[in-house]
């Protein structure tokens, strides 16, 4: 009988079979004709390239086609790629810089301006009225060019999305200015919900806050934001809005912000607020010099050193009772000499070497000499 080759031995019951080497890894790194393999890990390119503030995806995705996109020192001819925070990426042989945490802002939308980055009808957008120095950021969805009030902003597509999506329960209130006449039992009709190109929607609360002449004021609470979906429940109910304010998107309030003020959201109350959907990492602390660039600060009182640095720092001669102290030259005071004079007899003469506690000589004082202290200049 022939025997059996190493590879097709027969294994006993519970022996791991012979160890074969490991098998083909997939590389991260671009090809030298430019395809490159995907990985399981990072982000995609175009991803990475939108929350560092280069482009919008889809603009990114052109840069790539383009060949102005490189990594690793390999020029990348799709977008199909992943990269991480170990992968060198480079567009127009620039460092792309390393992608910030999810910051989010507040923002008056004015009435007047195109929710959208580019308009080509050529109107005003909002993007082009924000600071110069803020980030490139995107909107948590729009508003119509004839609304005003709460828009939020945010440097992170994940952040948009997530707060976009109906299951995360975020509601959103406008108030609503409309021409015609309407009651409460009308407006509770659009707790049902209405249609919008076939689609219904989920309920519509609106409450009936005051008539002024031929309009009426309404509070409009939705959760889901579809195309002018206030306006048209309001038209359901035979209103016309001539005025439509968002008031809040979730925690996040309009509050007292001016039209077309922009406020960033603290990153500790933007973690309470939203942390239970996206992870929000905590901000860096501030290094111990960080202080030093601001103006000097008064010190506490009672800390001499303190009060030395503050004089050379800011240029103040010391007072005479200070240079005393520096030259040795002030008479020292100690706790224990003061106690000692406040203990007095009834008639009101001094007793010396007693304490005003126990009364018994202090160790070492001789009659009729005052104690020896025990203050910081003492003769030990």
């Amino acid at each position: 009988m022939a025997p059996t080759s190493p590879d097709k031995s027969p294994r006993r019951r519970g022996q791991k079979p012979p160890f074969k080497g490991r098998g083909k890894t997939h590389s991260t790194k671009p090809s030298a004709k430019g395809n490159v393999a995907k990985s399981a890990d990072g982000d995609r390119i175009a991803k990475y390239l939108a929350r560092a503030g280069i482009a919008s995806r889809r603009d990114a995705e052109k840069l790539i086609l383009e060949g102005r996109v490189k990594v690793n020192g390999v020029v990348l001819d799709t977008p199909a790629f992943k990269v991480t925070a170990n992968d060198t990426v480079l567009f127009d042989d620039k460092p792309v810089a390393r992608i910030e945490p999810p910051r989010v802002w507040r923002y008056h939308k004015p009435e007047g301006l195109v929710t959208s980055h580019k308009d080509e009808d050529g109107r005003d957008t909002v993007f082009q009225n924000l600071p110069k120095d803020l980030p490139r950021v995107i909107s948590v969805g729009r508003l119509d060019i004839t609304s005003e009030g709460l828009l939020l902003l945010t440097n992170d597509g994940g952040v948009s999305r997530a707060l976009e999506l109906p299951k995360t329960g975020f509601i959103r209130r406008y108030r609503a200015r409309a021409y015609g006449s309407v009651n409460q039992d009308i407006l509770d009709t659009l707790k049902a919900g209405i249609k919008i190109d076939g689609i219904p929607t989920g309920p519509i609360e609106a409450t009936l806050d005051k008539v002024q002449g031929g309009n009426v004021w309404i509070t409009v609470t939705i959760k889901e934001g579809k195309n002018r979906e206030v306006r048209r429940a309001l038209d359901e109910v035979g209103l016309t809005v001539n005025r439509l304010i968002r008031t809040s998107y979730g925690p996040f309030q309009l509050g007292k912000l001016g039209k077309g003020q922009v406020e960033e959201v603290p990153s500790d109350s933007l973690r309470e607020m939203i942390g239970h959907i996206f992870d929000i990492p905590k901000a860096a602390p501030k290094k111990d010099g960080a202080r030093r660039d601001g103006p000097a600060r008064k010190p506490k009182r009672g800390s001499h050193a303190s009060a030395k640095r503050f004089q050379k720092s800011s240029g103040q001669k010391p007072s005479a009772a200070q240079a005393e102290r520096h030259d040795g030259t002030a008479k020292p005071t100690s706790r224990g000499s003061k106690r000692g004079q406040r203990s007095a007899a009834p008639n009101g003469k001094i007793t010396a070497g007693k304490t005003p506690k126990t009364g018994t000589p202090k160790r070492g004082a001789a009659k009729g000499q005052m104690p020896k202290g025990r203050g910081k200049f003492a003769k030990r």
